[in-house]
């Protein structure tokens, strides 16, 4: 994890929208199988503990057969981005109890209800609109959640996610939610074949953390880093993921294009 002599791993960008279906239990093992496989030499070439690593596999888009075949191969925690499409599966769903969710996109305020009633944990805040409207359904519900902190480390209009030198403020604030358990912080990197720009959207991360984390505001937690997805994730471990979000991979590719997952107008 040094950037002064960062590794050669390339990006498997150039795979994008090109993953394989899975379409059986057993694709679905060998793909976990894979995965897990280059995690674990990822944190091999960079010293770290693989155990220390989670893998969240990413369903959106997927139908509910499939997200069951991934059930049956194992998985018993689902990303998803859009929140009525997770409320929607997990209802549908509800047999199996030990399933849980992650919301991972953006989310509007009039969706907070939904998400307080059955995510596990939410990886996009990035606003205190947000946070207060989590915050009112929570306590109505009188559960909490695990929340990771969305931080834009590319400098792209079209990501959200709060510029970095805005993030100790957003934690100050973050203290009056009780409700909201603050893990850590989540980036999108650059969409870049060039392994080096793509890595320095990790370090940016990395080294945020690092810095907040020694006069993080009582109860706010630094501990998670959410970076990486299908085509980067080994980087993003390199540089010190605790978390990485991994779909097509493991699923296969989707035949929604991304920019309906990741709108570019970010209205609320």
């Amino acid at each position: 994890m040094n950037n002064d002599t960062p590794l050669p791993t390339p990006t498997m960008h150039a795979q994008h929208g090109r993953w394989p279906q899975a379409v059986s239990v057993d694709d679905f093992r060998r793909n976990l199988a894979a995965v897990h496989a280059r995690m674990a030499a990822a944190c091999q070439r960079v010293g770290r503990d693989p155990a220390g690593v989670r893998l969240l596999p990413v369903s959106k888009t997927k139908p509910e057969a499939s997200l069951r075949l991934a059930y049956a191969a194992g998985c018993r925690l689902l990303g998803e981005n859009k929140p009525q499409e997770a409320g929607r599966k997990w209802e549908a769903m509800a047999d199996l109890v030990d399933l849980q969710w992650s919301v991972i996109g953006h989310l509007q305020t009039n969706k907070a209800k939904l998400v307080a009633r059955f995510a596990s944990e939410f990886q996009a805040l990035d606003s205190l609109r947000v946070a207060e409207a989590l915050e009112r359904r929570l306590q109505a519900e009188g559960r909490g959640l695990d929340v990771f902190v969305q931080v834009n480390t590319s400098g792209e209009a079209s990501k959200y996610g709060l510029p970095p030198d805005e993030v100790a403020a957003f934690l100050r604030q973050l203290s009056a939610f009780p409700a909201l358990r603050v893990r850590g912080f989540m980036t999108l990197a650059l969409l870049s074949a060039e392994a080096v720009r793509v890595r320095r959207c990790f370090v940016l991360l990395r080294e945020l953390r690092d810095r907040l984390r020694q006069d993080a505001p009582p109860g706010i937690g630094l501990d998670e880093l959410s970076m990486g997805m299908s085509g980067d994730y080994e980087i993003a471990i390199e540089e010190g993921a605790t978390v990485v979000r991994v779909g097509q991979a493991i699923f296969g590719a989707r035949d929604t294009p991304d920019s309906h997952y990741w709108p570019t107008a970010q209205t609320e």
